[in-house]
């Protein structure tokens, strides 16, 4: 049997069959075999691509039709071994404490055959149908809790739908030029079309599909979307939901030839081409969003809003249009999924026991809950870009590429970026598990193992390809050659290169070898006794459980008087006002259209089906 058609049939198998027994006790274990056997089917497909699907469908002259390259199964890979994290992680006691599971088994289950739908598309109507596919999908994972979510899940479809008419704009724009919505036909097109054209696609194209990656200015529905969306479904999405744009941008307009098309298309009176345009915004979407992570009270809202910043590290890295920049951009795309799941996983284990991810009302947990802290810190290493975690390695190749591309400006933006990753994410720990222990969490627990698991296996995901990236770069090579672009000599422990490369297995090898002398030292060396962290005293007074001795609220007042005017600025005002407009409407043509006048629409259907008739 064709290996795709088997990979769509077996999706939408699991949507069908998690709608049946979602609300079985065991509908996360189904979950769990459901996509472990879609992932075993990517497996197969290795040495298989390009394989198209055996159907097909004619539309208004336009065939539509499903093929599966090396750059789609890439973000399919990861696509769908997020979704298999996510089902393991509530297969136990997460899901059996929540009322009702079936709603949220079967929004994944949809967010994974619409996003595949949209990974094996072969042409722009079939790129099209999935990316709608993917919004709606998208809007249903997080509004069905209702409240709060449902509140940003309204705000996150006006950004959708207003994106959705862009690209429409665009591919309406295609056809007209090119007389095809083949792949091939535009790619084939695309040098000699005109300037004026090709600066018209990538203002419609790249703004649509910049609102689902959250690129400023349109990055301010992300967060709150993303945090509110109930669960171990919060982490599928932070971990690749926003990636698909990063996939439709790369794959129309991040060619080669389109690469080549973007830097000859000078900016009038500025030392800017469309390219250095889109990296610079990519660049301020590193920063700006990293630094506004420093403000959140929430872990949740922390996390989310470092997942806009880590998608402008993502772009910033493809569009310096090196093999080694891309390397970069394709790699990060995988390690942040594995870290920001696992960091995901971890602050829900934490609500889960604890009822609350403020930041404000925790502290000193590493004493109940030890091995979602080890989780946690792994995490966080990732995210900051440290060794020996795989983070660090993306981050490595996007910074030499800006530096063999004489790019120093947006090296130091991205080193800035990622100082403002460390910030965060020591605040982030800290807050939760550094410090003292309060008053209600001393009976806390650690979540059980069916919980731990899937979060120990992210970070160990994590650890390996750190200190073996070649394990990572070998599907990263999928995706270039899909692309066209040449694709990184590399070795198990990492790359080679004319001047200077870099071998992870050696870096491991030294921070195991000082972690291990620190350990001999430590139990070995001067004589230790355990005290109880209320068996203490701070500058001569003792200290007591009521005594708060670990600074959590407005942790960096500093850096926040500075920073704090970006966020409240015109740009939320101006969606705010946008989002309310939208519910006065939206609130109008509801009435309008099944409250007021329904008899009379009733009465005018009738008259003209008689006519019909007639």
């Amino acid at each position: 049997m064709n290996l795709l058609n088997l990979l769509l049939w077996f999706s939408l198998f699991t949507v069908a069959l998690l709608y049946w027994q979602g609300k079985q006790r065991y509908a996360g274990w189904l979950g769990v075999m459901a996509y472990a056997a879609q992932l075993s089917v990517l497996i197969a497909l290795w040495d298989k691509m390009p394989i198209a699907a055996s159907f097909s469908f004619t539309v208004l002259d336009n065939t539509l039709r499903w093929e599966m390259t090396g750059f789609g199964w890439f973000f399919a890979v990861i696509t769908v071994g997020a979704a298999l994290f996510s089902s393991w992680f509530t297969a136990g006691e997460w899901g059996a404490a929540q009322k009702d599971m079936r709603l949220q088994h079967v929004a994944l289950a949809i967010n994974v055959l619409a996003m595949l739908i949209m990974l094996s598309s072969g042409d722009f109507l079939s790129l099209f149908i999935g990316w709608e596919l993917v919004s709606w999908a998208s809007y249903l994972i997080m509004t069905h809790p209702g409240g709060k979510a449902a509140d940003a899940a309204f705000r996150y479809l006006i950004y959708a739908m207003g994106g959705a008419m862009a690209i429409l704009a665009g591919l309406i724009l295609i056809y007209v030029q090119v007389g095809s919505l083949d792949y091939a036909a535009f790619w084939e097109a695309l040098p000699n079309l005109p300037t004026e054209v090709l600066w018209a696609l990538v203002l419609l194209l790249g703004g649509g599909f910049s609102v689902k990656m959250a690129i400023m200015p349109f990055h301010l529905w992300q967060a709150d979307a993303y945090a509110e969306t109930p669960g171990a479904n919060a982490a599928f999405v932070s971990a690749i939901a926003a990636r698909m744009g990063l996939f439709a941008l790369t794959l129309i307009l991040l060619k080669p030839v389109g690469m080549e098309r973007l830097i000859d298309m000078a900016i009038p009176l500025t030392f800017l081409d469309a390219r250095s345009l889109l990296l610079w915004l990519a660049a301020l979407t590193a920063i700006i969003p990293t630094f506004i992570a420093l403000q959140q009270s929430d872990a949740r809202l922390l996390l989310a809003w470092h997942g806009i910043g880590q998608g402008g590290l993502m772009l910033l890295g493809i569009m310096i249009g090196t093999k080694m920049g891309v390397a970069g951009g394709l790699m990060h795309v995988f390690n942040y999924a594995t870290y920001q799941a696992a960091l995901f996983l971890a602050v829900i284990a934490v609500m889960h026991r604890t009822g609350t991810t403020d930041l404000d009302r925790l502290g000193g947990l590493i004493v109940r809950m030890p091995l979602t802290f080890v989780v946690l810190l792994m995490g966080i290493i990732g995210l900051a870009g440290l060794p020996p975690m795989n983070g660090f390695v993306s981050k490595w190749l996007m910074y030499k590429a800006l530096l063999d591309a004489n790019m120093p400006l947006l090296l130091v933006a991205a080193s800035i970026s990622t100082l403002g990753t460390i910030l965060s994410v020591y605040k982030l720990i800290h807050n939760i598990f550094l410090g003292q222990l309060r008053k209600e969490h001393y009976k806390v627990k650690e979540v059980p193992w069916t919980m731990l698991v899937p979060m120990l296996v992210l970070a160990g995901i994590g650890f390996i390809t750190g200190a073996m990236p070649g394990l990572v770069l070998d599907l990263v090579d999928k995706a270039q050659m899909a692309l066209g672009y040449a694709t990184l000599d590399h070795h198990l422990g990492g790359v080679i290169w004319p001047n200077g490369g870099i071998n992870m297995l050696l870096v491991t090898g030294i921070f195991l070898y000082g972690i291990g002398i620190g350990a001999i030292i430590f139990f070995l060396g001067n004589r230790r006794f355990i005290v109880h962290q209320w068996d203490n005293y701070a500058g001569g007074h003792f200290l007591t459980s009521d005594v708060r001795y670990n600074y959590t609220h407005n942790f960096y007042p500093g850096v926040m008087r500075v920073i704090g005017p970006w966020f409240r600025g015109t740009i939320v005002h101006l969606e705010q006002g946008i989002t309310n407009l939208t519910q006065i409407l939206a609130g109008a043509f509801h009435s309008f259209y099944r409250v007021s006048y329904t008899p009379l629409y009733l009465l005018m259907v009738t008259v003209l089906a008689l006519a019909w008739m007639v």
